[in-house]
């Protein structure tokens, strides 16, 4: 069976224990963004205690600012939020590798014939890796500090946290 079977079997159970999820509100309850990691072993609902409906959970690799800033955008003009946390986490695959080698990789990845035609578009990609987690957490808090797309800073609290895949533990950092 393929994983996507065994999601739809399984949302079988779901449905019949939905109850009174259908009368949440669109717009998340807590009035809070959650910037993080799409890291399969980071559970934010579970880590923070969060229930469905309480915030924006926008997730992408590394838990980049740059990445998730339309997603921002569209959770404050459009539903409210005022908070923004951000999470990078320990082992996190985005401090192992450069955007050159991974450009390098992904254009010997694609066949020979159609290599030159997609150069041009992998040379322009930026993959927002990293080197120095407590670092990029400062930047990504920084960016989205200084961005004109957002409401400014009197209207939105941003922080930036690590969480610990070991332990569970989040720190702040910024």
């Amino acid at each position: 069976m393929s994983v996507a079977a065994e999601f739809a079997k399984a949302n079988e159970g779901y449905v019949k224990s939905f109850g009174e999820k259908a009368s949440l509100a669109l717009p998340p309850a807590r009035k809070v963004a959650i910037i993080t990691c799409m890291d399969a072993r980071i559970d934010p609902a579970a880590s923070l205690g969060l229930k469905e409906g309480d915030a924006h959970v926008i997730r992408n690799a590394g838990g980049r600012a740059q990445e998730a800033l339309r997603s921002v955008i569209i959770s404050q003009q459009l539903l409210g939020t005022r908070e923004i946390v951000l999470f990078h986490h320990t082992d996190c695959g985005m401090l192992t590798f450069n955007d050159d080698g991974l450009r390098t990789k992904l254009k010997e990845s694609v066949k020979a014939d159609v290599r030159n035609a997609v150069t041009p578009a992998v040379d322009q990609l930026s993959f927002l890796p990293f080197s120095n987690l407590e670092q990029s957490i400062k930047e990504d808090v920084a960016y989205l500090k200084a961005s004109p797309l957002l409401l400014e800073e009197t209207k939105t609290k941003i922080t930036g946290w690590v969480y610990d895949v070991y332990s569970g533990k989040v720190t702040q950092v910024a």
